[in-house]
């Protein structure tokens, strides 16, 4: 915080705030003096603006809050301090981009004067809601996608799998219609067999040679 003191009286003030367009921000400024309050005690605050130029008044107090009517801020300051509790701060209400600049309190309470003023810089930025649309548009598409991602992963699984199970019973198939062709394939004579045929045969042979 900004700090000014000359004597027995010092004001404190923030020496930055920042703010998002359209929503109220207080400035604070307090101060402190050893001389009893009157209605003599002032307090004042000016604008100055980013880009540079002369001061605008902003706030004056003197026994009740003036605010401005009129210039940049007219109607959208109010006072949101408490002498009694040498609180000096004001409320800006909404604030736009337009509003940065330097803000400068100033406390008078006779015979204490003020000599250096404390400077508050305000910087306004955008909305805070702004971006919760893209936000939410990439929430709104993660829900939509991903129950979609998730249907087609499960449809490919599933037809892999019928895949595989006709895969498989093209095999059992071919497995089969390969066992078949085999057994329609005439058994070769056992070692049995080839003997009693070769026997048959002598037994012809010598009956022939009777004759």
């Amino acid at each position: 915080a900004g700090v000014a003191g000359v004597g027995s009286l010092e004001v404190r003030a923030a020496s930055s705030v920042r703010a998002f367009t359209g929503e109220a921000v207080v400035l604070r400024c307090w101060f402190r003096s050893s001389w009893p309050l009157s209605e003599r005690l002032t307090i004042d605050w000016t604008w100055r603006a980013a880009a540079g130029g002369p001061p605008e008044p902003v706030f004056h107090y003197q026994a009740g809050a003036f605010p401005a009517r009129e210039g940049p801020f007219g109607g959208r300051v109010s006072w949101a301090g408490d002498v009694g509790r040498r609180d000096a701060s004001i409320a800006l209400s909404r604030p736009t981009p337009a509003d940065n600049g330097t803000f400068t309190c100033s406390v008078k309470n006779p015979p204490d004067v003020q000599h250096e003023l404390p400077e508050t810089v305000l910087s306004v930025a955008r909305r805070r809601g702004a971006a919760f649309p893209r936000s939410s548009a990439g929430l709104l598409s993660l829900g939509v996608f991903l129950p979609s991602a998730v249907v087609l992963a499960l449809l490919l699984v599933r037809m892999g799998r019928k895949a595989g199970l006709l895969h498989g019973s093209r095999k059992t198939v071919a497995y089969k219609k390969s066992s078949i062709e085999v057994a329609d394939r005439p058994e070769q004579p056992g070692c049995v067999a080839r003997l009693a045929g070769r026997c048959l045969q002598c037994v012809d042979t010598d009956e022939e040679d009777s004759y």
